[in-house]
């Protein structure tokens, strides 16, 4: 796997909360502040992805543009692959493209669970991601059905395929066939190595047709504060996020995982695991402090392998503490001494 730079590339997640009217200045405003990439979601009843993505992209100067996740149930792996290309194509080397799952829930809600979520995003990213690259292809697998298709102009630079998944199964199928892997938050050291393990499994099982790079991308929660216990306080509440079921693969390798399971089975709400988290689990689970203690701390991710570091954007400011731009403005103070 290659080995990134140690200060890894900085970017945000727009909300997807965010009104649509306000995702092209949020845009515009990530990359006033110096930001490297903006990547939207695709959740489900909120906003599309590819209309997101191809909003920004016309909107913005420079920014690359993330897609986290397109679902692989919900679209044919050729109209994903027209769709990326035909973005690639306006805007060289500023797409990624994230595929995944989806959240199960979701997925089941709108008839598209598979009997085997893995095949189906390992079909599903190996055609996208043959296709963007220019190949013909032909395929009868389990889900994937494509007879002799190439895109009539594939794009000059082909966007990386990411596979945003969490667990050792599915990081082994990104390791095989994406040029990538998008990790939910929080990624620790303990995580990093977890799922480098899996991803370079499936690179090695894959051999000389795994992609040539694996680039990891790490959603992270942050809050840039002078006064370290209110920037504690301010990501506390994404946290209670770790008290579900979802996300053990995150918890398991942790040093205080056994605590933190007796903690969550103590409270009696996911609000109050997470109000009564020690201080030293919340900074090891989240980016916070001023300035330098976040820089370095992005540094530390780097040095463990990761390419990127993308944050939610959570307002440090008690004045606007549901504006996602105060984040931005925050982050500001990040970005101009790196």
């Amino acid at each position: 796997m290659a080995t990134p730079t140690t200060f890894p590339a900085l970017g945000v997640i727009l909300p997807r909360e965010l009104p649509a009217d306000q995702i092209v200045a949020f845009a515009r405003r990530a990359e006033e502040v110096g930001l490297d990439e903006v990547w939207v979601v695709e959740d489900l009843t909120f906003h599309g992805g590819i209309a997101q993505a191809a909003t920004v992209l016309a909107a913005t100067r420079e920014i690359t543009v993330g897609i986290g996740i397109l679902p692989a149930a919900t679209r044919t792996p050729s109209t994903a692959a027209m769709e990326a290309a035909t973005l690639a194509a306006l805007h060289p080397g500023r797409l990624h493209l994230g595929l995944g799952h989806g959240m199960p829930d979701w997925m089941r809600q709108v008839g598209v669970w598979p009997a085997s979520p893995l095949t189906m995003l390992e079909e599903t990213a190996a055609t996208v991601r043959a296709l963007l690259h220019g190949e013909r292809v032909t395929v009868s697998g389990r889900y994937v059905h494509v007879d002799d298709v190439a895109l009539h102009a594939p794009p000059a630079v082909a966007p990386p395929v990411l596979a945003g998944v969490r667990g050792p199964r599915s990081l082994e199928v990104s390791g095989r066939v994406a040029d990538g892997t998008i990790l939910d938050m929080p990624v620790t050291p303990e995580y990093l190595a977890v799922a480098r393990s899996a991803i370079d499994t499936g690179r090695a099982s894959a051999g000389d047709a795994a992609p040539p790079e694996h680039r990891i991308v790490a959603f992270a929660v942050g809050a840039v504060h002078d006064d370290v216990a209110a920037a504690r306080a301010i990501v506390r509440p994404s946290l209670a996020v770790l008290g579900m079921a979802d996300w053990s693969a995150q918890v398991d390798p942790l040093p205080f995982a056994d605590d933190l399971r007796a903690l969550r089975d103590a409270s009696d709400s996911p609000e109050a695991f997470a109000a009564a988290m020690p201080d030293a689990w919340v900074d090891a689970l989240a980016i916070v402090g001023p300035p330098d203690a976040f820089r370095a701390r992005l540094e530390e991710l780097g040095a463990h392998g990761v390419s990127s570091v993308v944050l939610a954007a959570t307002s440090p400011d008690p004045a606007r503490p549901d504006d996602p731009f105060a984040a931005l403005d925050a982050l500001e103070a990040v970005t101009v001494s790196r």
